[in-house]
């Protein structure tokens, strides 16, 4: 590990969090600066800030403004969806905000209240946080396109003043009309809001009803006063973001305020090393938390560029989408997940499409959300010439668990890994009985408390779920649910959810070595390992392989030959002991919107039990024409 800049900043963290965050708390604009760094009087509570008070929206656009950055671009918005491009400056956002935010008040939202945001990938989804932020009230975005029943659930437990929704979102292939699934979903719940707000779009016009305002009516010039910014507690909560387990009631990520801006503001120049200015692409979607931290809040905080993209990385029009928009808006970073990587590679595994475009203004690629195999590593580093730097983290953290901090110092990359722990972060793995393990040995990665920053304080309503769902394994730990190994060198690899481990004859086993192994045949796109039941070694492992464009192997002989070369490749490089022998070649896995592949699910329907399919499933029918696959002998 390095024993340069970034030893001697983790260091500084670890050996005395609350000084060291007192620093970086100079980032944001307080009202009443802090007195007390972290409030330890309740463990396993930790609060940061605890005393200080500050406004949010404050700090992702007025302060700009008045700092002279009024007419730089704030937001790009770029729809290859519906052909639309729009750019807004950091004084036109304050001002639509500022409108909006009157909107709200106007229609009794207060500090404390809840608004629920049911939106697509358009600007005015993040006009509408920005605006709640702005009065001190508290968002929950819910991914546009959601089934009524999971937003039902949603506006069960945040009970919403006011819902902020638009006619329609819009895919490749469909529009899919938003209204009816709100109206249902308000229906099927006991709690009612007040009003909804709803962007009508041209491609679907929604049914008004009479408890409905048309966004572009209310938001006239002169219909309401701006609202100015409404002063908070840094610990009072900014967002609710809901995790969505499979079954029973979803669960309330709760965001702060202040150590959620201290945390993000530092994170875009420390670990992204982007500049006030420059334009940062997070390729993702805002009903997710990176859409949150690094779509919405994080660039905005930190003065920088951001970019709404309503598209996908393939079919919008072609496999050259990402890097059009890069050459456009001359984009420094690009952050997405490693399936979105996956698919471009699938599409173009020549990369003939980077080659159209001049993409020499990206200095890195960023990737998190799926673990990031090192065939995919070395495909991206290959054809677009630059770092590829993986980044591990979690909807409840909100920022990097564990990166290369490029902006303190770049370190070396080792393919397979996201680097190093993050200043802040305490990283440990643990065995069965919570005692650490030696370099090189895999176990549970655990986070010793307190969590810096921005990491969840609690969940919405239910502090006994928190200590129950994350505190409760190990006693002054917040587990991850993941499991991995940090080597020698301190490096960090996350290699799958515990629940994805194998047990083969006594032996443990990561899915994500034997998808490694998998991944490195030239012929496979992208591939899933699950462990199935077996009556003599307790589980033995199962592959799905996705071939790349172009590759058949409809002929039977064909597609014999591929699985023998896969099944050689784990004995070598994973070893005997891994014992694969069930290899099927699928059109697609299921995944869920953000990236994840269903592994849990397939495991379920591979062992004949009643599969728990998530909310958030991208395609269900992937799911349906695997299920004959999964079940043969």
């Amino acid at each position: 590990m390095s024993n340069g800049a970034y030893r001697e900043v983790h260091d500084r963290s670890s050996n005395d969090p609350a000084a060291f965050w007192a620093d970086v708390a100079s980032g944001v604009d307080w009202i009443h600066p802090p007195t007390t760094t972290l409030d330890d009087s309740r463990p396993p509570f930790y609060r940061w800030y605890a005393d200080g008070t500050m406004n949010t929206c404050f700090n992702a656009l007025d302060r700009h403004v008045a700092a002279g950055r009024g007419e730089q671009a704030a937001v790009h918005y770029e729809s290859p969806v519906t052909g639309a491009s729009r750019s807004y400056t950091y004084a036109q956002m304050l001002e639509l905000v500022s409108r909006f935010a009157g909107v709200l008040r106007s229609l009794g939202v207060q500090k404390g209240d809840r608004v629920v945001i049911y939106m697509p990938m358009v600007p005015e989804a993040l006009i509408a946080m920005l605006a709640t932020a702005r009065l001190g009230a508290i968002h929950s975005v819910v991914f546009g396109g959601f089934a009524p029943a999971e937003l039902a659930a949603r506006i069960e437990d945040a009970a919403p003043k006011v819902i902020v929704a638009a006619s329609c979102g819009i895919e490749p292939s469909r529009t899919i009309p938003y209204k009816p699934f709100l109206d249902q979903a308000i229906s099927r719940s006991s709690h009612k809001p007040d009003r909804c707000v709803i962007l009508q779009r041209e491609q679907v016009t929604a049914e008004m009803g009479e408890n409905d305002l048309d966004w572009d009516e209310v938001m006239k010039p002169g219909v309401v006063e701006p609202a100015e910014c409404v002063e908070v507690k840094a610990t009072d909560p900014l967002y609710v973001l809901y995790t969505s387990g499979t079954t029973g009631k979803p669960k309330g990520i709760v965001r702060d305020n202040g150590g959620h801006a201290v945390a993000l503001t530092w994170s875009m120049k420390n670990l992204y090393g982007i500049e006030p200015g420059e334009v940062f692409w997070a390729a993702s979607d805002v009903g997710w938390v990176v859409g949150h931290s690094y779509i919405v809040y994080a660039p905005l905080l930190a003065g920088a560029t951001t970019i709404v993209y309503e598209g996908k990385p393939i079919g919008t029009p072609d496999a050259g989408a990402f890097w059009r928009v890069v050459e456009k808006y001359k984009v420094a970073s690009l952050f997405t997940a490693p399936t979105a990587i996956r698919a471009i590679k699938k599409e173009d595994p020549e990369a003939a499409e980077v080659a159209k475009y001049d993409i020499s203004s990206m200095r890195r690629l960023f990737l998190a959300g799926e673990r990031l195999d090192p065939e995919t590593y070395k495909w991206a580093t290959e054809k677009l010439g630059i770092p590829v730097i993986d980044n591990w983290w979690q909807t409840e953290t909100g920022w990097p668990i564990a990166t290369n901090p490029v902006g303190i110092e770049e370190l070396p990359i080792k393919p397979g890994s996201p680097s190093v722990p993050t200043p802040g972060y305490d990283v440990q793995i643990l065995d069965d009985q919570g005692n650490q393990v030696p370099a090189g040995t895999e176990g549970s990665i655990a986070i010793k408390l307190p969590m810096p920053p921005g990491t969840l304080p609690t969940l919405w309503g239910d502090d006994d779920r928190y200590v129950s769902s994350y505190l409760s394994a190990f006693e002054g730990y917040y587990l991850t649910g993941d499991g991995g190994y940090i080597d020698e060198d301190g490096y960090v690899y996350v290699m799958g959810r515990t629940d994805d481990v194998l047990n083969v004859a006594g032996h443990r086993l990561s899915t994500g070595s034997i998808e490694a192994a998998l991944a490195g045949h030239p012929s496979v796109a992208e591939c899933a390992v699950i462990g199935v039941a077996d009556q003599m070694k307790g589980q033995i492992p199962r592959a799905l392989v996705v071939l790349k464009s172009g590759i058949d192997v409809s002929d039977e002989a064909a597609a014999e030959t591929l699985r023998k070369e896969l099944v050689e490749r784990v004995r070598n490089e994973v070893g005997a002991v891994a014992a694969l022998k069930l290899v099927d070649v699928v059109v697609a896995l299921p995944k869920t919107r953000s990236g994840k592949i269903l592994r849990k699910t397939m495991r379920q329907m591979a062992d004949g039990q009643e599969a728990q399919v998530p909310s958030t499933i991208e395609d269900p029918s992937v799911l349906d024409s695997l299920r004959s696959v999964l079940r043969k002998e």
